[in-house]
């Protein structure tokens, strides 16, 4: 693709001329497109979970890869799984090309190298039990390209996140997912629309994907770590509201059985027995 969408010259011009207001409507005028984009698409993000699913089941894991702004997305998507659902920190997976350095300061042509995903990825044991993700706004960044196709080579099922339409991540993957959101605001600047979607759809795959292992119950993330007061209070506020008791006796159980899950399950398990007794 001579042109990609991606690098197209954006709507507007002569940026350095609006004022902030006008700046900031124009730049909201073109995120609100976003979520359209991802509509279009939400058939290809499907047909992805729905593959990952089992293999997570099996005890598999979801490995993310990506460089630049889609690597630091893939690995903060990663990092909030754990608390969020109660999962360990190898059930997903995120690695950015060059390393965790790369996700405060820039390193400069970790992105060109074609093979060095596989090798991060060998460090973790990748196997056919698990899959891998590749996200690149351009879907032609050779560290993902060339990390997708690797693990292609050693039966690995992959899915592929990007902005223009026929890219190579997307012929590479499994399960291409395109997002094609149109020119950037600031031309070339995929930080901002491409970057917005790819977050936005990391999140519902992640999330799905943790309903889908029974993390969520009814609306609540009953597996959450209890890593902070915030998250201590809400759970008990959960607990409160499924077991309808108060707020005393609900910290007093959930300090007990530090699970909002358990404390749920075993409350209800005891008052049947009582019940049945």
């Amino acid at each position: 693709m001579s042109n990609p969408i991606t690098e197209q010259p954006s709507k507007y011009d002569n940026l350095e001329k609006m004022d902030v207001l006008e700046l900031l409507s124009n730049i909201n005028a073109e995120d609100q497109t976003v979520p359209l984009a991802i509509e279009k698409a939400l058939p290809q993000i499907r047909d992805f979970v729905t593959a990952v699913v089992p293999k997570m089941e099996l005890g598999g894991r979801l490995f993310y890869i990506g460089a630049g702004t889609s690597g630091r997305l893939g690995v903060l998507d990663a990092s909030e799984c754990p608390p969020t659902f109660g999962v360990s920190d190898d059930h997903i997976i995120g690695l950015i090309a060059g390393g965790d350095v790369a996700l405060r300061k820039a390193v400069e042509n970790a992105e060109d190298d074609v093979n060095q995903a596989w090798k991060d990825l060998e460090e973790f044991k990748i196997s056919e039990k698990d899959v891998l993700l590749g996200i690149a706004a351009s879907g032609s960044t050779p560290y993902v390209v060339g990390g997708i196709e690797d693990a292609k080579k050693n039966g690995v099922l992959t899915g592929g996140i990007s902005c223009n339409e026929n890219s190579l991540l997307s012929r590479e993957a499994n399960f291409p997912m395109e997002l094609i959101v149109g020119p950037e605001f600031v031309t070339g600047s995929t930080r901002m629309k491409a970057g917005t979607a790819q977050k936005l759809v990391l999140n519902m795959i992640s999330t799905s994907i943790m309903i889908q292992l029974g993390k969520v119950k009814g609306n609540k993330m009953v597996d959450m770590q209890l890593s902070n007061k915030k998250l201590v209070e809400r759970g008990t506020k959960m607990i409160m509201d499924e077991l309808n008791i108060d707020a005393d006796l609900a910290r007093l159980l959930l300090k007990k059985y530090k699970s909002v899950r358990k404390t749920i399950d075993l409350y209800k398990d005891r008052l049947n027995t009582n019940e049945l007794n």
